[in-house]
């Protein structure tokens, strides 16, 4: 799956949550809520890192565990750019372009 199919599976999914959302509260969240929801999706990776690291225990299938909690997050991060209106295909090419300049630009010349 390639990232516009992501993003585009990632705004269905939304479109279900807020649809039950609109059903039980009378309306969809806002991107506050959703911001929210994120953080404490990273404060369960932050959990889970833990027990990866041996720092805390962790459910039987950790590494399933990691993988349902790091999809979550970026089902987030995903979410969040398009309720902003945040193109992130070109914010995190840029982002890369950046930080690889920034990094090169700290080592010594080969």
């Amino acid at each position: 799956m390639d990232f516009w199919e992501m993003s585009g599976r990632a705004r269905e999914v939304r479109a279900l949550y807020a649809e039950l959302e609109v059903r039980r509260d009378g309306r969809a969240w806002s991107v506050t809520e959703l911001m929210n929801g994120f953080t404490g999706d990273v404060g369960d990776l932050a959990k889970l890192i833990g027990a990866h690291t041996g720092s805390r225990p962790g459910p039987v299938d950790l590494a399933a565990a990691l993988g349902h909690e790091l999809a979550d997050c970026l089902w987030s991060v995903l979410v969040i750019a398009d309720a902003v209106g945040v193109d992130l295909e070109h914010a995190f090419t840029t982002t890369m372009d950046d930080l690889e300049h920034h990094v090169r630009s700290q080592l010594p010349s080969a």
